[in-house]
């Protein structure tokens, strides 16, 4: 199986090419078109801000390309926020695949939210194998409303939508790779689609 991990500089790629080694499989690190498009599974990792890593999939071409795949694609933390329609952070025009804007946390709770907190409401085979109210590790200043696309719920002051799915393509907000066994099982599950 080829799995390409998206490499264009925005990403905490290297934990999660390890956590799938610990998988048995192997990912290759690419941000070429016909790398990506030979995949049978495509991961779209995030870390940071929206706005510079959009210019940094702009600048490849890879904004045009993401959104045509046809294989299962797994977008991580920024990597799904930047699959939306449109972020907050940095007025920041998204990919389109999921029809939802991504909003800046208003809670009286922390912001950023970083560590552990719970998903429910699973709906999806992404999540076979894992119990309801498992804890994941999240990092995010921004989120995702409950939408039609939601297949997880995290409440965080407000419930909101911490994995979405629509066709080929996912998205979590945490960071599967930096969630124990429960976030491997994840993406086992996702390279087993």
């Amino acid at each position: 199986m080829k799995i390409v991990i998206i490499n264009y500089g925005a990403g905490n790629i290297q934990s999660i090419k390890f956590a799938i080694q610990r998988l048995g499989y192997e990912a290759v690190l690419s941000d070429n078109s016909e790398v990506i498009k030979s995949a049978d599974k495509v991961i779209f990792p995030g870390v940071g801000e929206a706005s510079s890593a959009m210019a940094k999939l702009k600048s490849t071409g890879l904004d045009k390309l993401i959104p045509t795949l046809k294989q299962p694609v797994l977008g991580i933390c920024l990597g799904m926020q930047l699959m939306c329609n449109y972020c907050e952070e940095g007025n920041t025009q998204g990919l389109e695949i999921f029809d939802v804007n991504v909003i800046k946390f208003d809670t009286s709770e922390k912001v950023p939210q970083i560590g552990w907190n719970q998903i429910e409401n699973l709906n999806s085979k992404l999540f076979k194998g894992i119990n309801e109210k498992e804890y994941m590790y999240l990092v995010h200043s921004f989120y995702v409303p409950l939408n039609n696309e939601a297949i997880a719920i995290t409440d965080y002051g407000i419930k909101y939508a911490s994995a979405l799915q629509k066709d080929n393509f996912y998205g979590v907000q945490f960071h599967p790779e930096k969630s124990s066994k429960a976030g491997e099982q994840i993406l086992k599950n996702f390279l087993e689609l």
